[in-house]
């Protein structure tokens, strides 16, 4: 019974430790998002062209300046983060796709505490702990501080193309 009671115990630690490094990046709570970028005069305005753009959308702030919002835009938590980034989703090497993210920061899991982009680095950054995630090679992986230690990543969001040359970026 004693070889059975071990055998069982040391099954749970290693099943239990098969998961350390899994990427935890859906901490915050659940609000909608839909940001219309479906026509290529929307995207062309206010979406991202090359590796390392981005875009911060917040409808609270009011950001980007003039953006059209409507009653159908929603931009979750914190607001939203607009990358031109690697698609780690993808299978081919090199593909770069837009990539959205919640702003807020998933180690202290706050609507009013927010990333910004650190124009040296290129990562967004949480000024309140001062973790860093890698936002444009690493799919919002947190790569320094609590984040980095706890493997925490930014909430991603969906971002599909559409007919019209643009892409809506969505929760669903």
């Amino acid at each position: 019974m004693t070889k059975l009671f071990h055998c069982l115990l040391g099954v749970l630690a290693l099943v239990s430790l098969a998961g350390c490094d899994r990427l935890n990046n859906n901490s915050l709570p659940d609000y909608p998002v839909r940001i219309n970028l479906g026509n290529y005069a929307l995207w062309t305005t206010y979406g991202v062209v090359g590796v390392g753009d981005y875009r911060i959308f917040n409808r609270d702030k009011k950001l980007p300046a003039n953006f059209p919002y409507d009653v159908n835009t929603y931009t979750g938590y914190g607001g939203v983060l607009l990358v031109m980034a690697q698609d780690i989703n993808s299978t081919m090497t090199g593909t770069i796709a837009p990539q959205a993210y919640d702003l807020s920061c998933p180690v202290e899991g706050r609507g009013d505490v927010v990333v910004t982009i650190d124009s040296e680095t290129m990562r967004a950054v949480c000024k309140q702990c001062k973790s860093e995630y890698d936002v444009f090679f690493q799919g919002g992986r947190g790569v320094s501080g609590s984040a980095a230690s706890h493997n925490r990543g930014l909430n991603p969001y969906v971002v599909r193309a559409t007919t019209n040359g643009g892409f809506i970026i969505t929760n669903y």
